[in-house]
């Protein structure tokens, strides 16, 4: 009798983002900042008082100002440029990844979902499951949350394959060369003055509460990179800025790194410092009148990046006697990241 064919094995790779509105309504951004803005991981207070503030309060001042703003982001035929990246970036992947693999996206929050992307790894029978969330520095209120997401939807499954984390990607090759390509490519159309590497920012007190034996002290500590602060965001942030600015060829002198999108206005609490917004209107004074603008927290343009970095940010600076800004495009799904993402996928 002939051999039975051994069954093929697969492997799933879900891919997820932060999340973005179904449009540019009010009533759906009020949705999507809902649900991000109530995650205990993303403001970690009692829920008896994030409720009631952000649902009552926040959310409702907050979202017909944001959904002007995303009405500017939106492209007319494809939508949101964080869905729409997320997309072919799942395509591109899944093309150089073959059958062996079977590639899904998600959002952390909103459309499409991560148990909807589970799901479909679920039916395509997948051996195992990679999850690659696509915030290049680890925090606690965006990677965290979607590890903490994936967990609590599979646990209702009565069969859980095997499941690992791809927790951050800060010294990947692919990540960071794409970067300095992309970087590179903007200095060799104008001459610029100084960088500014500018990352979302989160509250102080979420790196303290994840520090390592007290280790991180918000200071000194995140000139070097080790076993002690490797998941501490700040650090993460300091190390992807001296290896982008290694591949540029950078002096430290010809860099700032800065923190941008604080809610500290709201919440009177300390975020991490500098702001970037503070900073840009120092450089003019400085002599910096033309800047070359990174956001390395992001891997896909969205609003954080083309509208805050892009136009807010460019508005500032010349408001304040700066000549020429200009942002650094994001990953999105160029080439070289798409290759860097497959070879992460398979070293894991």
């Amino acid at each position: 009798m002939p051999t039975p064919a051994t069954p093929k094995r697969r492997v799933g790779v879900l891919l997820v983002n932060l999340g973005t509105p179904d449009s540019p309504r009010t009533p759906d951004v009020r949705r999507y900042l809902n649900e991000f803005l109530t995650d205990a991981r993303v403001i970690d207070m009692p829920a008896a008082v994030r409720y009631p503030l952000f649902q009552g309060l926040v959310v409702p001042l907050r979202a017909p100002k944001s959904a002007k703003i995303y009405q500017q982001l939106w492209d007319t035929e494809r939508g949101s440029p964080l869905l729409y990246h997320g997309l072919d970036l799942q395509k591109l992947v899944q093309q150089q990844l073959g059958d062996e693999y079977v590639v899904a996206f998600g959002m952390r929050y909103q459309n499409p979902s991560i148990e909807k992307a589970l799901e479909e790894l679920r039916d395509a029978a997948v051996d195992r499951i990679i999850v690659l969330p696509l915030f290049p520095q680890y925090a606690a209120a965006s990677t965290g949350s979607v590890q903490e997401k994936v967990m609590e939807i599979v646990s209702k499954w009565w069969i859980v394959p095997s499941i690992s984390f791809i927790s951050n990607f800060v010294e990947a090759p692919g990540f960071v060369d794409t970067f300095v390509t992309l970087g590179k490519a903007e200095m060799a159309k104008h001459d610029y003055d100084h960088v500014l590497f500018s990352y979302h920012g989160i509250p102080e007190r979420h790196v303290l509460k994840g520090s390592f034996k007290g280790y991180c002290q918000l200071g000194k500590c995140c000139n070097t990179y080790n076993k002690n602060n490797r998941y501490c965001y700040r650090a993460q942030c300091f190390e992807t800025s001296r290896l982008l600015a290694k591949g540029l060829g950078l002096r430290d002198d010809q860099y700032t790194v800065a923190f941008q999108s604080r809610l500290q206005s709201r919440l009177r609490d300390p975020w991490l410092q500098p702001y970037s917004d503070e900073v840009l209107k120092e450089f003019p004074a400085k002599g910096i009148h033309n800047v070359l603008a990174f956001s390395p927290a992001f891997v896909a343009d969205c609003l954080e990046t083309t509208i805050e970095v892009g136009v807010e940010f460019k508005e500032l600076f010349e408001e304040v006697g700066g000549k020429h800004w200009q942002l650094v495009p994001s990953l999105n799904s160029h080439p070289q990241w798409v290759e860097g993402v497959v070879n992460m996928i398979r070293e894991n």
